[in-house]
């Protein structure tokens, strides 16, 4: 059997993965190892690991990354750790082929941390842009260190050939987060509140906001206006907590403390799970923030998304979404628009431009099929010179 290690690092990424790693698991000619780390063993991020083992399965190796702080000093400590600790675990578990997504910090010291043992690595949801975070360096770098690539749109795709990769191991696939919306039988409304103890009350407003990476000095600022944009509405505001980037934490301590005199309209999700988060997309009036979420899987709920500022600058995005600057403002008037209900009318029929929930099939078919040995060597592929 081939043994496919699978790295997950925190449940966003998790989320999106989970199609894949169920495929691999059911699949008669290949063995998953499942490698967990980051925020996933972290309690202040929830301790996901639960969610993992839950969803029923065995966790081949942790690596202990996460440390306390969210300065750039902090986050360089714990790629260090990473590294090291993906070392350790790629000694024992021995997987023949590797499979990452995206563009976190801890996921490139995954990848970095597998080319002195030759193993070959495929990486999901390259070729894509987020101008204003870090993010937008790691996955480019995880994408040249990558053998195999799933693209989760053709745009993505041929970035990832105009980066000098192989045409034949660049993959249009969609994204398998897409799957989950597809398969998963997601909370009714009664079903969620009582699940999450959280009553809803029309209009419901989903707020997941991460630090702006690369501006992370301005972090109070954005926060700032977006609370003061929040208390300018009126609607039910559900959170959930930010990434383990630079100036999380600050944010996380900001929302916490913005809910503590607003308990009758205001509540602190830190983690839905994926089946809570998805259903929460499909329950909710309108999504706030600026996360992958909103772009990705908002579509194919017809849900409109208020994008803030540049995180996300540089994806593709449907009809849904619609983005503002950090003002509060800019805020508002954005989520008024959301509001409006011809807005959303007019996102019926509308598609998802990152796929049609059969991205896992594809992924799994090629892990399956492909020659590893072969995979090692990667050759440079020059593009034609324009005439």
């Amino acid at each position: 059997m081939r043994k496919i290690g699978v790295v997950t690092v925190a449940r966003s990424d998790y989320g999106l993965q989970l199609p894949v790693i169920k495929a691999i698991q059911a699949d008669p000619e290949l063995e998953l190892a499942l490698i967990v780390a980051g925020m996933h063993l972290a309690p202040e991020f929830g301790f996901t690991r639960r969610d993992i083992e839950g969803d029923g399965f065995e966790i081949a190796y942790e690596v202990e990354m996460t440390v306390s702080s969210d300065s750039p000093k902090g986050l360089s400590i714990s790629m260090g750790l990473g590294t090291i600790g993906f070392a350790s675990a790629y000694e024992i578990v021995k997987p023949d082929m590797l499979v990452v997504l995206g563009d976190r910090f801890e996921m490139h010291a995954a990848t970095s941390a597998a080319i002195p043992f030759g193993i070959p690595v495929a990486h999901i949801h390259g070729g894509e842009s987020t101008e204003g975070a870090i993010d937008e360096q790691f996955r480019h770098s995880m994408t040249k260190m990558s053998h195999l690539h799933f693209a989760t749109t053709e745009l993505y795709a041929q970035r990832i050939r105009q980066m000098g990769e192989q045409p034949d191991r660049v993959f249009h696939v969609g994204s398998p987060g897409i799957d989950n919306i597809k398969s998963m039988e997601l909370y009714t409304e009664k079903e969620f509140q009582r699940t999450y103890s959280v009553e809803l009350k029309h209009p419901v407003l989903l707020v997941t906001f991460h630090p702006v990476t690369l501006e992370h000095e301005q972090t109070p600022f954005h926060v700032e206006q977006l609370l003061k944009a929040l208390d300018g509405v009126e609607a039910q505001v559900i959170f959930t907590y930010p990434n383990a980037d630079t100036m999380g934490r600050y944010i996380i301590r900001s929302i916490e403390e913005f809910r503590e005199d607003r308990i009758d309209r205001v509540s602190v999700q830190p983690n839905l799970g994926q089946k809570g988060y998805l259903s929460l997309l499909g329950l909710a009036d309108a999504m706030v923030g600026n996360s992958s979420s909103g772009l990705i899987e908002a579509p194919s709920f017809n849900l409109p998304v208020v994008n803030i500022g540049n995180r996300q600058k540089g994806r593709v995005r449907g009809s849904n979404v619609l983005d503002v600057g950090h003002g509060a403002d800019e805020i508002i008037s954005g989520i008024n628009q959301a509001l409006e209900s011809k807005f959303r009318q007019d996102l019926t029929g509308s598609t998802n431009p990152y796929g049609d929930g059969h991205a896992a099939q594809r992924i799994v078919q090629v892990l399956r099929s492909v020659q590893v040995d072969g995979l090692k060597i990667k050759t440079f592929q020059d593009m034609e010179p324009n005439a």
